[in-house]
């Protein structure tokens, strides 16, 4: 297909006008061009309600708050009636403690107070309440007293959220498109992502494999991560400017700037819908080898993109995001629904779902994780949770067995974070059972291929013996990398040693990819890697030809495949292994990719 050219090689400029900018700098983590209205999220109060009450509107405003306390101790008594069936009394016990705080005198009282008193609205009293128990609770030095505000907190967010449909302070003066400018996007905040029309995300923390960089690039918008201090110095209704190529945030750019960006920003969408074109065309190098890409989905929309971008298949359906958007627990027969839909809604009903994965950075209160452990990354998450919590567990592979009735072989299970061969045969006796208590009621199921993620460096050394137990792998490459490198990628001070292009990560890569060919196990790459197109090349010479990738990828790594042959791709490889470093690497892979398709090559995050 012939492309425009578009000289995206301009973003890497800091003078696109010949003027100073003022500018960010920060880790660019989605490609493209964006300008649009700042929209800041600093706290669950942007923007409290100033408005004083007429004394007509005060009952009617204490019938209000009273109705969302209502609403959120319901919320509570079902969401604690559901952990104790599912889960057990012990893990429902942070529902009572919510329940406590709900019913305190103290509480109430003082709401109520600014509301007559104060001619308050309720959610203007409810940041004041927030406010003061901040304030008394940062005095202390008693560590789980300090912690005791955070469900202080949740609290209050759960009544808030009664007394306004969506929690979006500030939204309604703004007009078009949003950059949503945010400290950390917490998987938990996604779905209302959902309800806003982003063009693009900045944030205070994070890195190339952050849920924000995840995010974005599943939804093909660009983003930067690791601006530290930006929302010090943006304000709701900032117009911004984001290279997501170069890393840069621009701040109330003037006249012939915003006019420079808009036209690159006009450019970048004029590629991708030329990149899309490709959607029905097979993925297939030069010399005709074909080669799988599949979508990385976090939810049902991702799965219609996935389709609408090309792909043929679901090679990662993350499902800690129905967990993190359910109002309390999914229970089987909840489950069972979302997955129907996300497989008839996937190309060809192909989809892998991948068993609970929470901890590090994504937590559920009702399975007693908190983000208190020391390493929470390396610590009680993941498979080694529902391991902890074995009747939870076989609900969810209950469901995910009824959901593949009729699909055999198309629906796949995949646990994460198999570390020993012993866990990946605790995972089968689970599955058998799970399957005997279906046959038992008289369910149906189907037959499903049970897998791995290789995402620690244990199992990646020891994959020869857990290719006996498991019927596909599926890399998980953006934990795989910072468990190698032992650096969180989260941490900006450390994160720039979680590359994948570094020598280390493509020699274990290489090992693991030739093993699973020579014992004829499936095998994909489901991280971040197999979208960028350094890596893309390297894994393709590794001889792995299942790619699993963020949807607005696909079609422009199904361009570069066509450009390919794997003589091409196995000679880049053997060169670049022949450097020392990922720097020297990094450089030589993207020249390479510069002679063979000019356009994808500064499409590249790596």
């Amino acid at each position: 297909m012939q492309l425009t050219n578009w000289h995206l090689s301009s973003l890497c400029h800091e003078d696109l006008t010949g003027k100073l900018l003022v500018m960010r700098k920060g880790i660019a983590v989605s490609p493209g061009v964006a300008v649009g209205t700042a929209y800041c999220v600093h706290e669950i109060f942007v923007n409290p309600d100033t408005k004083r009450l007429e004394d007509g509107e005060v009952t009617a405003e204490l019938a209000r708050y009273e109705t969302a306390r209502d609403q959120a101790g319901e919320d509570l008594r079902s969401m604690r009636k559901k952990v104790e069936a599912q889960v057990g009394q012990e893990e429902a016990a942070i529902f009572r403690v919510h329940e406590t705080i709900l019913r305190d005198s103290a509480f109430t009282k003082k709401v109520r107070g600014w509301i007559v008193n104060d001619r308050l609205t309720a959610p203007a009293s409810l940041h004041e309440l927030l406010r003061e128990y901040t304030k008394l609770f940062e005095r202390t030095k008693d560590e789980y007293l300090r912690e005791r505000l955070n469900d202080v907190r949740d609290v209050i967010l759960r009544i808030s959220t009664h007394l306004t449909e969506v929690l979006k302070p500030g939204l309604t003066s703004l007009d078009g498109p949003v950059v949503d400018v945010v400290d950390e996007l917490l998987p938990s905040q996604v779905v209302a992502l959902g309800q806003l029309d982003v063009k693009g995300i900045v944030t205070q923390r994070g890195s190339q494999t952050s849920h924000a960089a995840i995010i974005a690039r599943s939804r093909g918008i660009p983003a930067i991560s690791g601006v530290r201090g930006i929302l010090r110095q943006v304000k709701t209704g900032d117009t911004l400017i984001l290279d997501g190529r170069a890393g840069h945030v621009i701040i109330n750019g003037d006249a012939e700037q915003l006019s420079a960006y808009r036209k690159l920003e006009r450019e970048f969408f004029h590629l991708k819908d030329q990149l899309a074109e490709n959607r029905d065309q097979l993925a297939m190098t030069l010399d005709g080898v074909e080669v799988e890409l599949l979508a990385n989905i976090n939810n049902l929309a991702d799965a219609k993109s996935a389709g609408a971008m090309g792909a043929q298949g679901i090679g990662l359906y993350r499902t800690e995001y129905l967990y993190l958007a359910h109002p309390d627990v999914p229970d089987e027969e909840e489950q069972l629904k979302d997955y129907r839909q996300i497989i008839d809604a996937s190309p060809e009903h192909q989809v892998t779902i991948r068993t609970l994965d929470i901890g590090g950075d994504k937590t559920i209160p009702y399975l007693g994780h908190t983000h208190q452990e020391a390493n929470p990354f390396l610590g009680w998450r993941s498979i080694r949770l529902s391991f902890e919590h074995p009747e939870f567990f076989i609900t969810q592979i209950r469901a995910i067995l009824r959901s593949s009735v009729g699909k055999a072989g198309q629906v796949r299970l995949m646990c994460p974070m198999i570390t020993t061969l012993e866990e990946m045969r605790r995972v089968r006796s689970m599955v058998r059972r799970a399957q005997r208590l279906l046959d038992a009621e008289g369910k149906e199921y189907g037959k499903v291929p049970v897998g791995m993620m290789l995402e620690v460096p244990a199992a990646a050394v020891s994959i020869d013996s857990m290719l006996e137990v498991v019927d596909f792998v599926s890399i998980g490459s953006n934990d795989l990398i910072q468990y190698l490198m032992a650096a969180d990628r989260d941490n900006p001070k450390v994160s720039h040693l979680c590359q994948p292009l570094s020598p280390p990560v493509l020699k274990v890569l290489a090992s693991v990819i030739q093993t699973c060919n020579e014992a004829k196990k499936s095998v994909t790459l489901c991280g971040e890697m197999a979208g960028m197109p350094s890596a893309f090349v390297l894994l393709l010479g590794m001889g792995l030809r299942s790619f699993s990738m963020s949807p607005a990828f696909i079609p422009s790594i199904k361009d570069l495949v066509s450009h390919l042959t794997i003589e091409q791709a196995e000679l880049i490889l053997k060169q670049a292994m022949g450097l020392r470093t990922h720097a020297h690497i990094r450089r030589f892979v993207r020249k390479r990719i510069a002679e063979i398709a000019p356009n994808l090559a500064l499409l590249d995050t790596t």
